[in-house]
């Protein structure tokens, strides 16, 4: 057993436990050869950051899995392009010409974008791009080819073989008008090309048949087989399960309900239910679900406007069975937790504490266990998760937070002049040596230009508050310009002890309020160095010159 085998089953990071309950599954390999992962997209609508989280779950439960087995993985991300058009998406170009297409398959509707032959193919080749943009090893499958080349036909005979059986799951899930209607099978009329919802009035087993009603009242005859049919939805994964022989598979708490009875169909075809994991959904800034339709989330493209694709990833690692918040304000804690854990993770490596022994500290490279120390830890870390185990080397570099703090005290509107203060702090850092941080620089000024700045609220300091803000502004006058920012911190610290504040909070809540506009900040000792001395000094003093720094 290799070591890392053996630190990733005692790994309490959640991937790592979810990979052994797939270890536990495939004590043999399946027949099929591989282990398969699957996630499915609606392609009624653009990929989004729902989208995105799923994929990238479910990529790192299959590299955790890779980690404890030599048994080859797939991972499908299936396109239900089949389903039919309810309504027309309200961010269409042309959405005329696809309500007159209502009901059909996505596959059989123009592209009202006018770039693919359907409006099916256009929302998958989205999907690719989409995922292709953000590295995922994945197959792309679409439903209509599955149905019509024939990949599901041997369980569509065995649903109509067990129509009753299956029935018997869904009916008690119905209210008493649906039941009327209702059949697992979905035909495709050779009229119209819909998708209908059609009483199934007679089946024939042996002939692979079932005969519906039509919308006009006509009785007709259609192979279940060859995409003339499609499964209601829930059949439909319950079928997929079995026809594919899905291993791993994971959803939001909205299909928990549904669970039960996609693994009863499954088992009814023959099949055996993948394991399952259920993660809770997010909600937007007043606690409520997010809602594509009402738009109360964020998409990615919003999240990538102030963080980096790194920090949207950590966020999507973090405690998945918990309900969060997925709005603006989450980001840059996130930025700044998501390189908190990746100078961690580099703190500890033995290429680190090497480097610490030959600068005359004490280190734990020269023990033998510092490497199995330090992968131990590695494997809970979700740098090496979010980095398939190869997590890039940390930079001292500013975090989000503090560079957010300078661009809202400076009045910055151009990453350039972010960047002044930067190379003044770090002179041989710039966009081109370092691109993460020239994002985090473009980040935080969107950042500061669309939430920070309209809310910005200054007051005057108290009496009290402007002695010591002026204790502290003559001891910056008077320290020399190689101090360092613990130095200075240190030296906040003092001040706020030598003056009558209930507590130290409220002097760094008077810092906040009265220099920086805003009721939390940064450590100050940092912003006062990546500020600037001088500039400090003098933002001290048209405080107690009671300017009004919203002017």
């Amino acid at each position: 057993m290799t070591p890392i085998k053996q630190l990733a089953l005692q790994s309490t990071a959640w991937p790592f436990e979810e990979a052994r309950k797939l270890l536990e599954r495939t004590k043999a390999p399946p027949a099929k050869g591989y282990v398969l992962f699957e996630t499915g997209y609606g392609p009624s609508g653009l990929p989004h950051i729902g989208t995105f989280m799923e994929v990238f779950r479910t990529t790192l439960v299959r590299h955790a899995f890779q980690q404890l087995s030599d048994i080859p993985t797939r991972l499908f991300c299936i396109s239900d392009d089949m389903d039919g058009l309810r309504k027309v998406p309200e961010n269409i170009p042309n959405p005329e010409m696809v309500r007159n297409h209502l009901g059909k398959p996505l596959t059989s509707i123009p592209d009202p974008f006018g770039t693919h032959e359907s409006y099916g193919a256009h929302m998958n080749a989205r999907l690719c791009g989409f995922l292709d943009h953000y590295g995922f090893e994945y197959e792309f499958l679409s439903s209509t080819e599955q149905y019509r080349k024939g990949v599901y036909d041997a369980k569509l005979l065995e649903v109509l073989k067990h129509y009753d059986d299956i029935m018997a799951v869904m009916l008690p899930t119905l209210g008493a008008e649906r039941q009327a209607t209702y059949s697992p099978f979905m035909p495709v009329s050779a009229k119209t090309g819909q998708v209908l919802q059609a009483p199934v009035v007679e089946r024939n087993v042996a002939a692979g048949t079932i005969v519906y009603k039509d919308d006009d009242g006509a009785l007709v005859e259609t192979p279940v087989t060859g995409g003339r049919c499609k499964l209601q939805w829930k059949p439909d994964f319950g079928m997929r399960w079995a026809a594919l022989d899905v291993d791993y598979e994971m959803y939001g708490k909205d299909h928990q309900p549904n669970a039960q009875l996609y693994t009863g169909i499954c088992k009814i075809l023959g099949g055996r239910g993948p394991e399952q994991y259920v993660y809770e959904m997010f909600l937007d800034a007043e606690g409520k679900k997010i809602s594509k339709s009402k738009g109360n989330g964020i998409s990615i493209e919003q999240w990538l406007r102030y963080g980096p694709p790194e920090s949207l990833s950590y966020y999507m690692f973090l405690s998945p069975r918990k309900a969060k918040r997925l709005y603006f304000d989450v980001i840059p804690r996130a930025v700044d937790d998501y390189q908190t854990f990746l100078e961690k993770y580099w703190n500890c490596h033995p290429e680190r504490s090497a480097q610490r022994a030959a600068e005359g500290s004490q280190a734990v490279a020269q023990d033998p266990s510092a490497s199995l120390s330090f992968a131990q830890d590695g494997l809970n870390n979700p740098v090496w998760h979010i980095h398939s185990g190869h997590p890039p080397k940390s930079e001292n570099i500013p975090g989000f937070n503090l560079l957010l703090n300078v661009a809202s005290v400076a009045g910055v509107e151009d990453p350039k002049v972010l960047w002044g203060f930067v190379s003044n702090y770090l002179p041989d850092v710039s966009p081109q040596s370092h691109p993460f941080l020239d994002q985090l620089v473009k980040g935080a000024v969107n950042y500061y230009h669309d939430f920070v700045k309209p809310a910005k609220k200054y007051r005057l300091p108290t009496e009290a508050e402007a002695k010591a803000l002026g204790e502290l502004a003559n001891y910056l006058e008077q320290a020399p310009a190689t101090i360092t920012a613990e130095d200075i911190q240190t030296e906040i610290y003092d001040i706020g002890k030598r003056h009558p504040f209930p507590e130290l909070k409220a002097w760094f809540s008077a810092l906040y309020e009265t220099l920086l506009g805003q009721p939390q900040g940064p450590r100050m000792g940092s912003f006062v160095k990546l500020f600037g001395k001088a500039e400090t000094i003098r933002l001290i003093r048209r405080v107690l010159a009671k300017e009004d720094l919203a002017a």
